[in-house]
């Protein structure tokens, strides 16, 4: 493929990126909308859902303030490329190769950032919840979490001194390595704590419908699915620079993964979300003892059951009636 024909499929990819960019930011925006929705009516299951209902609406609101920045300075940039400056010298593919040269594009790239950072965290407390807090969970994911972050600045800092994006290089490379894999082992780990929880309801209750598990598993693996195979599709085209691939998946990735926390969120608002108390729920039976007349009604006189008193096992378990309707819990 000769050079020119390598600046058009780049400059193709840039509009095409921007028309997949804009058709899941309109995805995004109505998912927002919805879930704000459901975030400012009553709850349908009580107070759980109204103790986290503000961070839940501030973390909706920043994230998608972040996302409209990126997006926007995003589609300004691509004007700015075939409309206000298409006189410079070396074109379209001059502009779009240094594009971290324009300080609007540094914008871009610093806000999806911090919405990325947002959108972890979320990930990282509902990881907590769910495994309840144990301690090798924790280090692992706050030590995966503060890397992002560390990589992150990193990069911000080296797109603010004018280097273009595709050289980089390997931070850019190990911050997208890591954010994927942070996404793919939260995935992981609640999708086998809440099968294991699920097993152990069983255990406990013989009829305990799991369908909602089943369900809850489901969807926290599909809302995680696309975001995963656009950005192992985005890190392979980094790393073997096919530019216009990485560019397609660049203007249009932080709105897919904005997309699959929301799908979760709209979840929780409606009441079925996994609290620290619900990661109890399936504890071992205990017993209970009761002083009390072990004998046979119809073969003791009440004088006999008197005389020779008994105990009476009563197996008991913590499992509440709440935890019996486990299957309002999602995270």
């Amino acid at each position: 493929m000769s050079t020119s024909s390598l600046g058009l499929w780049l400059e193709r990819s840039r509009l095409d990126g921007m028309v997949l960019g804009g058709v899941s930011y309109g995805v995004y925006l109505l998912l927002t909308i919805q879930s704000l929705a459901a975030l400012t009516r009553r709850p349908r299951q009580g107070g759980k859902i109204a103790d986290n209902r503000l961070m839940l609406i501030s973390y909706i609101v920043i994230t998608f303030i972040l996302g409209t920045l990126c997006f926007a300075a995003n589609a300004r940039y691509t004007q700015m490329i075939w409309i206000d400056l298409r006189n410079v010298p070396g074109g379209p593919l001059e502009l779009i190769e240094n594009e971290m040269a324009y300080r609007i594009n540094v914008l871009a790239i610093s806000s999806g950032h911090v919405q990325e950072w947002f959108m972890q965290a979320l990930l990282l407390y509902r990881c907590f919840v769910v495994w309840n807090r144990q301690i090798y969970v924790a280090i692992l994911m706050i030590s995966l979490y503060i890397a992002m972050i560390g990589l992150s600045i990193f990069i911000q800092v080296k797109a603010s001194k004018g280097i273009a994006f595709y050289n980089i290089g390997p931070a850019e490379l190990a911050y997208l390595c890591i954010t994927m894999g942070f996404t793919v082992i939260y995935t992981f780990l609640v999708a086998y704590r809440l099968l294991v929880m699920r097993r152990d309801m069983k255990q406990v209750l013989a009829q305990y419908d799991s369908s909602t598990y089943d369900a809850i598993v489901m969807m926290i693996v599909e809302s995680a699915a696309v975001y995963s195979i656009i950005a192992i599709l985005f890190i392979v085209a980094f790393a073997l620079h096919y530019n216009g691939i990485t560019t397609m998946c660049f203007l249009s990735i932080g709105q897919l993964q904005g997309i699959a926390q929301l799908l979760i969120i709209i979840r929780v608002a409606t009441g079925r979300a996994v609290t620290h108390e619900s990661t109890r729920m399936a504890a071992p039976p205990t017993t209970l003892e009761f002083s009390g007349a072990t004998s046979d009604i119809t073969e003791e006189s009440d004088d006999q059951r008197v005389a020779r008193p008994g105990r009476d096992i009563v197996h008991t378990y913590s499992t509440s009636k709440k935890a019996a309707e486990a299957g309002e819990c999602i995270v």
